[in-house]
């Protein structure tokens, strides 16, 4: 009884953990409207920030359209191998300047983790309008 009970408890753990780290597309588009002034994500145009369409799995300060106006910080941070895959964007998410000290970006990061999974899906989910 009691070994039937522990593996229902990690089964209920392993599965609220899965669906955290899988995240909510269509949550994490509602968060991303805190990003809207800076970052385009559902197309290529860039605006004070750049697009961040097919941002997932890019490396750091690769955006094209946006070379010439990427950090020194951001640069390097490419340079090094950083690359946007979904470690690394947690830990970007939630403290850009930690993550990339001397980068641009003013926004001071998501505090909430479900909120960072969820924008991560909404990025990989090929955003649409």
């Amino acid at each position: 009884m009691l070994r039937a009970i522990s593996s229902a408890a990690l089964f209920l753990i392993a599965s609220g953990l899965a669906a955290h780290a899988g995240g909510d597309a269509a949550l994490g588009k509602k968060v991303f409207n805190r990003c809207i002034a800076c970052h385009e994500a559902a197309t290529d145009r860039d605006k004070v920030g750049p697009h961040l369409m097919g941002v997932v799995g890019r490396k750091a300060g690769s955006a094209e359209s946006f070379a010439s106006r990427y950090s020194q910080a951001m640069k390097d941070a490419g340079a090094a191998g950083v690359v946007w895959d979904e470690a690394n964007l947690t830990e970007y998410l939630k403290a850009p300047k930690q993550k990339v000290p001397g980068n641009r970006m003013a926004f001071t990061g998501l505090t909430s983790d479900d909120d960072i999974a969820n924008v991560i899906a909404y990025l990989k989910a090929d955003p649409k309008p």
